[in-house]
């Protein structure tokens, strides 16, 4: 783990683009774990000077750095919890929708058969749906909170996970040295955990860390559209539905929210594909 820990290091360091990315991203858990003391401002605070005299919100300046949204609160605030909803969102839901994914792409590629038919046929029916349809759906009829948000963008999340598990177990489990452990007499579950989750823990990795992006976005649109997080918890996506009737007046409402969600989502996707460059240094001849 010391000498994948210095690789990953390594290749950072070596690469402007992913080091970027990584530094992007600590700056999003930065901004997310310690929200409470880099905040200006609670981020649900209505202040009397947060409206212009016309009624508008104010623009970026001193007292206000990125300005005010509609209802006179500090955008900066709101940004900085908005980014503890999206790492929230994005770790969780990532976390589950892996592990999933990783439970039954490895039960379908190492037993096959009935069950792994069963469960790989079930793979692509999943597949088959939109994801941001289903995520919609599954969210308007739940009642969103921010765990239902969760549990529905892990939902649809699970699917690329699985399929990419499922081809990794099959071509693990054809190699010599499993063969020779199996006839050796260990048990399936030895089979699994003591030699093939170890082989599995870059792929799991990589696509874990560019789940994370996919997460962020739905999250995004989710609360956009009504039917994610709901106010008055900021998040980016609501933030840019709120203050959308003020594009015209004050740009920068909708503009910054949606500028944090394309860089993070850039950020890591960009560091998956550093991670990818780790553990697989061949795909980078391929790419």
């Amino acid at each position: 783990m010391v000498a994948l820990a210095n690789n990953v290091v390594v290749h950072l360091a070596r690469h402007k683009v992913s080091t970027a990315a990584a530094l992007v991203v600590l700056a999003m858990i930065v901004a997310a774990v310690f929200a409470p003391w880099l905040a200006p401002h609670g981020p649900n605070i209505q202040f009397d000077n947060g409206l212009t005299n016309s009624g508008l919100p104010v623009p970026p300046g001193r007292v206000f750095p990125l300005g005010t949204d509609l209802m006179g609160r500090d955008l900066l605030s709101r940004m900085l919890y908005g980014a503890r909803t999206s790492l929230v969102v994005g770790l969780a839901a990532n976390a589950v929708a892996v592990f999933i994914g990783t439970v039954l792409g490895v039960v379908a590629g190492f037993v096959r058969g009935i069950m792994g038919a069963a469960i790989m046929r079930f793979t692509d029916l999943m597949l088959a749906f939109p994801a941001l349809i289903l995520a919609i759906a599954l969210a308007a009829i739940l009642h969103p909170t921010l765990w239902i948000v969760i549990a529905v963008i892990a939902l649809v999340n699970w699917t690329w996970v699985c399929r990419v598990v499922y081809t990794q177990t099959i071509a693990i489990s054809e190699r010599e040295y499993i063969e020779a452990v199996r006839s050796l007499g260990a048990s399936p579950l030895r089979v699994v955990l003591r030699h093939l989750l170890p082989h599995l823990v870059p792929t799991v990795i990589v696509w874990g860390t560019l789940g994370i992006a996919t997460a962020v976005q739905l999250e995004a649109t989710l609360s956009f559209l009504g039917v994610g997080v709901q106010p008055p918890t900021p998040s980016w996506g609501n933030i840019i539905f709120e203050n959308q009737a003020y594009f015209s007046t004050a740009p920068w409402l909708v503009l910054l929210p949606g500028i944090a969600i394309v860089v993070v989502a850039l950020a890591f996707n960009l560091l998956g594909d550093a991670l990818r460059d780790v553990f697989d240094p061949t795909s980078r001849s391929r790419s």
